[in-house]
Formats: C-alpha cells, structure tokens, sequence
C-alpha cells in the first residue's frame, strides 16, 4: 500500500508539471507577442515607406506635368510627346487574330483593295500577314510576337489626322505589297531590299502632325530648328521609327547582326526621305535617266527604283478605283483647309492649293495627276509593262474625269461671275 508519504510526493510533483506548462505557455505567448510586435512594426515602416514612395512618385508626376505643359505652351509645334509616343507597352498583343480569308489575300494582293471597309485591328492582321506572305518573318528569323507589338506601337504612333493617319500607313504598305507581288519584285530585288521598302512604308509618316513642311519651316518649329529645315518631316518620321525599334520588345530587327542593322536602318531612312515632294523632280529626273538602261545588279539603279516605288505608294489614292479614291481627297483638303486656316491666323505664307477659298477639288486633282502621277507611273511602267491596265489607265480615267469636273466648275464660275456683273450693273441704274 503506498505511504502518506508518497502521496504527498506525487501530488508535489503534479503540481510541478502544471506550473512548468503553465510557465511555459506564458512564455510562448510573450515570445509570440514579441514577434508579433516584431511583425506589425516592420509592416508600419514598410507602410511609412511606401507611402512615402506614393508621395514622391505622385510628385514627380505632377513635376512632369507642369514640365510637360511649360513645353506645350513654349512651343505651338505639335511636336514629338515623348510619353506618348514610347508608352504602349503590351506584354500580350491586344488586337485579336483574324483568319484571313483566300479571297481577302487574293484581294490584299491588288491595287483595287478597299481599306475603307476595315477596322484598325484588321488592317493590323492584314499587315501582319504581307510580312509573313513575303517570307520575311522566317528569312530574318523576326519573333512574331514582336511583330505584332511593333504593328501595335506603329499604331499608336500614327496621329488622329484626317488624311496622315494609320490608314494612310495601311494604304500606302498594302501597295507596296500589290507593287511587290505585281511587278515579282522578289525575283529582282534581294529580301533585304524587300524588307526595307516594307518596313519604310510603314513607318513612312509616323506621328505627322497634321502641318507639312512648308508650315514647319516658317512657323520655326521645333521640328524645323531640330533638322535645320531639311525635310523635318521625314527626318522626324525616321526617328520616331527607330525610337519605337530601340525598344526589345518592338525591335523585329533583333536577330540583326551590327552590319546588318546598319545596313536596314540606312536603307529605310533613305526610303523615307525620298518622300519628300520637295525632292521629287530631282528623283524622277534621276530615275528617267536610268531606267532605258537599268542594270539590276548597279546598286545605285536599285536605290534610286526603290526611292521611285515609294514615291509611287505614297501618293498612289488615284490608282484605285473612284469610289475608294474620292475620300481621300476630302481627307486630304480637309487637312490642308486645317493648315491654311492656321497660316492666315499666324501671318504666314498660304500655299494656293490649300487655300480653301481658291482650291476645287477638280483643280487640285486635275494638275496634281497630270505632272505628277502620270509621269512618273508612265515612267515606272518601261520597267514594269503590267502595271498598265490596273494603275496607269486607271490614273488617265481619273484625270479625265477631273478635267470634265473642272470644265463644268468653270462653266458655273462664269455664269456666277455674269450674274454678279448683271447685278451691279442693275445696282448703278
């Protein structure tokens, strides 16, 4: 039988035990409430921290606002907002993927194809396709997924203009591509040189805004000090292109290496360059002077046919039929219109032929097809016969119907004019 003795013994030690867990608990909870306390005072200074980061960011944004706006108001110019023109950066391509059908690449492929009858993220699909069509994503190994973020960012880049706009970059690369496909240039030109006449349509008239280069240069822009008034527009052109492609994620040259980077970015400066009209009687004389004797491995025949070919995309609405090309001109006037206004408002010389008090649309498209258009396209076609029956006649059917407009114009400004005579003749009686 056990003893009072060890009763007494294991009671003790009981109680022992309890205080022990009971000690230990209490030392548990002071160890988590220290660490608790740790915890919650290590997230007050992150909270402390990040708040003071929201401040200084909010800060500097409000810094670069009123930067930005000291800037705009500085300078009237309408010129490059950096911000904007490098900020789409989409990790995921947002415009969805149209399967084109056989008949809209049948019809990509001419000189008639409508863009009026499509949206911005199918005309993207569409170019995203001249690129894969003309094997120039597998032959320079162009990642195409960086395709579409470069089409996307040339979107961005394009101003909401009435006529320089991205469907005017859409209208011009898709006629490079009908050029391309009609003309076989791959059969003549190197993939390079295809890639480079593509790649400058595209980018031929990135953020234009709106005022050509007559207004840059006597308006002293920023854009005309920039470039010393030589073609600051298509200077400016060519670095919001090459801003766009120093981005990784927009750069399709990417698997370049140096030489050949050097060489694409030369040629497709020079491409878009050669738009400037001011410089077109000295590349069509140039070309006129080669092209009974062209010779397709003289490097500087192929330059100067590829300065033509641009040239003839760029300014190319009459090729098309009339119902795709008489919006465009009212795109167009509506443009000049715009400018001339401004002109008059600032004191600076008014072009006659964006005057809206002078210009008809007969008048501007009569002149405009006769000593541009057709002479270069007649010239273009002694290289390339088949572009006869699908752009040059129909330029001479469009000039014919200018001229039969203009004539009826005259015809009204007369009896207008006689009316008026009558008029004042019956006010002095």
């Amino acid at each position: 039988m056990p003893t009072l003795s060890s009763d007494k013994e294991e009671l003790f030690q009981n109680v022992l035990m309890r205080a022990a867990e009971q000690f230990s608990k209490a030392f548990k909870i002071n160890e988590l409430k220290t660490e608790v306390t740790n915890h919650l005072t290590m997230l007050e200074k992150r909270v402390e921290l990040e708040g003071m980061k929201v401040m200084e960011i909010e800060k500097c944004r409000n810094d670069i606002k009123k930067l930005r706006e000291e800037i705009v108001s500085r300078n009237n110019s309408n010129f490059l907002d950096d911000n904007k023109k490098l900020s789409p950066c989409r990790a995921i391509p947002s415009y969805p993927t149209y399967h084109l059908s056989k008949e809209t690449m049948e019809a990509l492929r001419l000189p008639t194809f409508d863009a009026w009858q499509w949206e911005p993220s199918e005309m993207l699909s569409c170019l995203e396709h001249m690129y894969h069509d003309l094997g120039l994503v597998r032959d320079f190994n162009i990642n195409p997924i960086t395709l579409k973020r470069w089409l996307l960012c040339i979107q961005d880049n394009y101003r909401n203009n009435p006529y320089h706009n991205f469907r005017h970059c859409f209208c011009v690369t898709q006629m490079m591509y009908s050029m391309i496909c009609l003309c076989s240039l791959q059969e003549k030109f190197t993939q390079m040189d295809i890639l480079a006449l593509m790649t400058a349509a595209v980018c031929h008239d990135l953020d234009h805004p709106g005022f050509n280069n007559m207004y840059q240069i006597n308006a002293r822009t920023e854009m005309a000090l920039r470039y010393n008034d030589i073609s600051p527009l298509e200077n400016h052109h060519c670095a919001v292109a090459f801003q766009i492609f120093s981005r990784p994620d927009c750069n399709i040259f990417f698997n370049f290496d140096p030489e050949a980077f050097k060489q694409i970015r030369q040629e497709t400066i020079t491409l878009i360059l050669a738009t400037d009209m001011a410089r077109h009687s000295e590349i069509l004389k140039t070309f006129k002077q080669k092209v009974d004797n062209f010779d397709y491995t003289n490097k500087e025949h192929v330059a100067c046919l590829k300065m033509v070919l641009i040239k003839c995309c760029d300014i190319s609405n009459e090729v098309r039929p009339m119902e795709v090309a008489e919006p465009w001109v009212d795109c167009l006037l509506e443009e000049y219109f715009m400018q001339s206004d401004r002109e008059k408002a600032e004191g600076l010389p008014v072009a006659p032929f964006m005057d809206r008090e002078k210009v008809t649309k007969s008048t501007a498209q009569t002149g405009f097809i006769k000593f541009v258009l057709l002479p270069m396209f007649e010239t273009v076609m002694k290289l390339f016969p088949q572009i006869e029956e699908v752009m040059v006649q129909p330029l001479r059917e469009s000039r014919d119907r200018y001229e039969e407009l203009k004539q009826i114009d005259d015809a009204m400004k007369e009896v207008q004019k006689k009316k008026s005579e009558n008029l004042t003749m019956d006010g002095e009686k």
